[in-house]
């Protein structure tokens, strides 16, 4: 069992786009945090696609490790947590705020991410670049929610 919290909510409209800050986000099932660029239109997009998440832990140990520093909307996930051990979520429920979440699978930093960014961004967050969830019980988030599971 774990108790964390949501330390920030991330979102952009084309995908391309940079990333900006929010304070709170609405979130449905079967589609995603609304009004990211990859919200879920019924019968398109993937539902590993619905929620991306990445531990505040991860991105400061790349700064110390690697000597990269990303401010959150730079990793380009949707949710940024303290306190919560992503990788251990794959095939288990969690709460964030009153949404309730099933980690599906790693969200391993891709050419993409390092292109946005800098060199060695892949290599400085392979195996913690985050989860991808998929939301089994939509609700609104505010950042300082309390993430759980069991």
């Amino acid at each position: 069992m774990f108790q964390g919290h949501l330390a920030g909510i991330c979102t952009a409209h084309k995908k391309r786009d940079d990333l900006q800050a929010i304070e709170q986000a609405e979130i449905k099932v079967d589609g995603g945090l609304v009004g990211d660029r990859y919200y879920r239109q019924p019968g398109i997009g993937k539902p590993d696609q619905e929620i991306t998440l990445i531990e505040s832990e991860a991105l400061e140990a790349l700064a110390r490790e690697c000597g990269i520093t990303l401010q959150p909307v730079q990793a380009r996930r949707n949710l940024v947590t303290r306190g919560v051990p992503l990788n251990h979520l794959i095939d288990r429920e969690f709460t964030v705020g009153e949404v309730h979440l099933r980690g599906i699978r790693l969200c391993e930093p891709c050419v993409h991410l390092e292109a946005m960014t800098q060199q060695r961004v892949r290599e400085g967050l392979l195996h913690r670049g985050g989860l991808r969830a998929r939301v089994i019980k939509g609700g609104t988030v505010r950042v300082g929610d309390l993430v759980r599971g069991d």
